[in-house]
């Protein structure tokens, strides 16, 4: 039987059509959103922090996602896959996502209050990073550990959140209601080093082009002045 010889140029164009493909795919898919057509609003209440770094603790789905869309965001210096909601015992990766303890997927984010402020970090938390009116579950991750749950770490931050939500809900932002839990913080746990900028290392990865560049590519159309 004859040998078919392909240059690698032609798989690697090959490739990149089905890539492509996978993520238009992916964003049609995505565009049932329950977000209705109501202007995005920015928080009413939003008092301007004091300088220095601050973080904030947010869980909706799988941690890559949430990742990958706030490490795009300016003010933004570092981002951290993990766990919070449970104990030290049971903050692995095997634990979670099995569905057998009481964390979360979440991600810390660390920010510059004077560059961004909480109050727009939740604006990309209900809007691009993850769909606020799931109920333990994003997409096809199902269980409690991927629920939309805010952890604020200080007075502040609950305030800023729950008049946010409020917010959201008095403008009919969503055509179904919101979901997410808001709980204090009593720990974040870093994830295993693997899942540490995994989208950067992982760019190919079905899962990654099918269910996060959509997140990544929206942030940057819908709110440009806030992505690098």
């Amino acid at each position: 039987m004859r040998k078919l010889k392909f240059s690698r140029s032609l798989v690697i164009s090959v490739l990149a059509l089905s890539l492509t493909a996978a993520v238009a795919l992916a964003s049609s898919l995505n565009s049932g959103s329950t977000r209705s057509s109501n202007p995005v609003p920015d928080p009413v209440f939003d008092p301007q922090a004091t300088a220095g770094t601050q973080k904030a603790v947010f869980a909706g789905g799988c941690f890559w996602g949430m990742e990958g869309v706030f490490e795009h965001l300016k003010g933004v210096s570092e981002v951290k896959t993990g766990y919070a909601g449970g104990d030290a015992a049971t903050a692995t990766y095997e634990q979670v996502s099995a569905g057998s303890t009481d964390h979360a997927e979440a991600v810390e984010v660390t920010y510059d209050p004077t560059k961004i402020s909480y109050g727009e970090l939740l604006k990309i938390y209900f809007f691009v990073a993850h769909d606020p009116t799931e109920l333990n579950r994003q997409g096809p991750d199902v269980g409690e550990q991927y629920r939309s749950e805010i952890f604020f770490t200080d007075e502040q931050q609950k305030q800023v959140a729950e008049a946010y939500m409020h917010q959201l809900a008095e403008a009919k932002s969503f055509d179904e209601p919101i979901v997410t839990q808001m709980t204090p913080l009593d720990r974040f746990y870093d994830a295993e080093a693997y899942h540490q900028d995994f989208i950067k290392r992982n760019p190919l990865k079905p899962y990654v082009v099918i269910h996060d560049m959509p997140q990544i590519r929206q942030l940057e159309a819908q709110f440009p002045e806030m992505y690098q």
